[in-house]
């Protein structure tokens, strides 16, 4: 459902939903090509770089600077994702992120905060600042520790608060966002940029259920076997929840 998958489903079936389209949502999951989106708007995003088995590493880490972080492209919850510290240590962290993706970025590290902002019905909600114990906000932090910290009020001066709240609706508009959906932003000392590690639209599986794991195409099949046709069946108008289906439609760990 994250990257478009389920919407088209429903709208091949034309079915009603709630939440973002097809487009929106499969921008919203790729890292890399929200990023080009983003910029070609005028929108900040860190610098970053493409990674392949070829790549030239410590150039890579020259023109980025370290630490710096690796990513799968088209992931969520921080899966594969790798902070570097050193430059010895980035053809490793691309061949962690390529088991899960082709398409793997390397990402300049901003250090002031991160935040995230959650909209809805074209309002951005208070601001939250995230704050881990861990080394960065990684599957551990966000599924198993008690010692995650999530600040609201998120302790930035009001009118800092609005500039983000501002830039977190722009860039869900850019993306053809509607609805409900959640951006994240780093900041620093000079400025914000829209995270890329985290931007996708809202992770419907992240706040739906505890302990599971993303929609994939066997809960999409699992959709369209058991869920949709009991939709069908229902009074005509009835409207789909994506978030209400991806606690239907995910698993949990064993």
């Amino acid at each position: 459902g994250e990257d478009g998958t389920l919407q088209g489903a429903l709208e091949l079936l034309g079915l009603p939903y709630t939440g973002s389209g097809v487009l929106a949502s499969a921008l919203g999951m790729d890292k890399w090509r929200s990023k080009l989106v983003w910029q070609a708007a005028g929108l900040p995003v860190p610098d970053c770089a493409l990674l392949d088995a070829g790549t030239d590493f410590a150039a890579v880490a020259t023109r980025l600077g370290l630490p710096l972080f690796v990513k799968p492209a088209s992931e969520g919850s921080s899966i594969g994702v790798s902070k570097v510290k050193n430059a010895a240590e980035l053809r490793a962290a691309y061949e962690t992120a390529a088991r899960y993706d082709r398409l793997v970025l390397a990402e300049r590290y901003i250090g002031g905060g991160e935040y995230t902002v959650p909209l809805l019905a074209g309002q951005a909600l208070p601001v939250i600042r995230i704050v881990p114990a861990t080394e960065f906000y990684d599957y551990e932090a966000k599924y198993f520790r008690d010692d995650t910290r999530y600040l609201c009020p998120c302790g930035l001066a009001p009118a800092k608060e609005a500039e983000l709240q501002a830039l977190a609706l722009r860039a869900f508009a850019v993306l053809g966002g509607r609805g409900w959906g959640r951006i994240d932003i780093l900041h620093n000392n000079v400025g914000v940029s829209i995270a890329g590690g985290d931007a996708e639209l809202l992770d419907i599986t992240e706040k739906a259920l505890d302990r599971c794991v993303a929609i994939n195409l066997k809960s999409c099949i699992f959709a369209a076997k058991h869920v949709i046709p009991i939709m069908r069946r229902q009074k005509s108008g009835a409207i789909i929840n994506i978030s209400s289906m991806a606690a239907i439609t995910t698993y949990p760990y064993v």
